[in-house]
């Protein structure tokens, strides 16, 4: 039998995942608020929902790919939601970044029902889920995951089941840990380079074939040389995460110092109107404290 796939969320990431399930050849049908993500994805071949209760009735696996808590709580148990309308048997594939108290909370009141629930939260950004090329940590049963994997490697390249319900979250707020203090890392050497005055470009040559280099230095460097700023992980969703980590270190008795200064330059871009920035925008905050800026010759 063809798998019918629900997908809610047609974002900066989500649209581009739903396009390749439709590459990858899947039946999809669609629901997000913004009409023209929606138009867009029903021109390559998807249907329309009007609500996520419709989402629900359709399908036989739901991927959400939201904002945040509140915005996956609405859509899968809010009172037009997957859970009022989706049969027994039915898989959640929710791809967004939360907080595991959260993803188990849902994933408790979807089993209420027989519905089962992966957490599949997502890395490589905007690129990544363009290409497909998505690294997707899970959490959740086993026998679940097996029988959805090809759906998640119509997104993914690297699909890899970390444990129960909230495993796939928390490696994700480890990833988004590792993720930006590399890119606030990265900045204050950069800014340092610039006040100094060496050439930035020949400085990134010199050390990205030693251990300072990284994807993410190879992802983000030549954005910021370049002044492009737009946002493949917004400063404001990356904000977002780290505050989830914060809120879940702290209910777990974890100290995390250099994730909470983190999250203090992340506010101090909102508050300077950078919010809906790359978060390779960190360096604007070293460059206003230095009185410089980065660039290529």
């Amino acid at each position: 039998m063809t798998k019918k796939i629900g997908f809610i969320g047609l974002g900066i990431m989500g649209k581009p995942m739903a396009l390749n399930l439709i590459k990858s050849g899947f039946s999809l049908i669609v629901f997000d608020i913004n009409k023209n993500a929606v138009d867009a994805l029903v021109q390559a071949g998807a249907m329309a929902a009007n609500s996520p209760l419709e989402v629900g009735d359709k399908s036989d696996i739901i991927i959400t790919m939201l904002p945040a808590n509140k915005h996956v709580r609405e859509v899968v148990l809010g009172d037009n939601g997957i859970i009022k309308a989706a049969k027994e048997g039915t898989v959640v594939i929710d791809m967004s970044s939360i907080t595991p108290v959260v993803s188990r909370e849902i994933a408790s009141e979807l089993e209420k029902k027989g519905i089962e629930m992966l957490d599949a939260p997502v890395s490589g950004g905007e690129p990544k889920a363009i290409d497909g090329t998505l690294a997707i940590m899970v959490g959740g049963k086993e026998e679940v995951f097996e029988d959805v994997k090809d759906v998640l490697y119509g997104m993914g390249s690297a699909v890899t089941l970390v444990g129960g319900n909230g495993c796939g979250t928390t490696a994700k707020l480890a990833n988004q840990v590792i993720v930006n203090l590399n890119i606030a890392a990265m900045s204050e050497a950069l800014v340092l380079a610039a006040k100094a005055g060496i050439d930035i470009n020949k400085m990134y040559q010199a050390i990205r074939g030693g251990l300072a280099g990284s994807t993410v230095l190879d992802a983000k460097v030549p954005l910021i040389l370049e002044r492009n700023f737009v946002a493949g992980g917004r400063i404001d969703i990356n904000l977002k995460d780290i505050t989830n980590v914060m809120e879940t270190a702290h209910d777990i008795g974890v100290p995390l110092p250099l994730s909470s200064q983190l999250l203090e330059i992340f506010h101090a871009l909102k508050v300077d109107g950078k919010a809906s920035d790359d978060h390779c925008g960190i360096v604007q905050y070293y460059e206003k404290l230095a009185n410089v800026e980065v660039r290529g010759n």
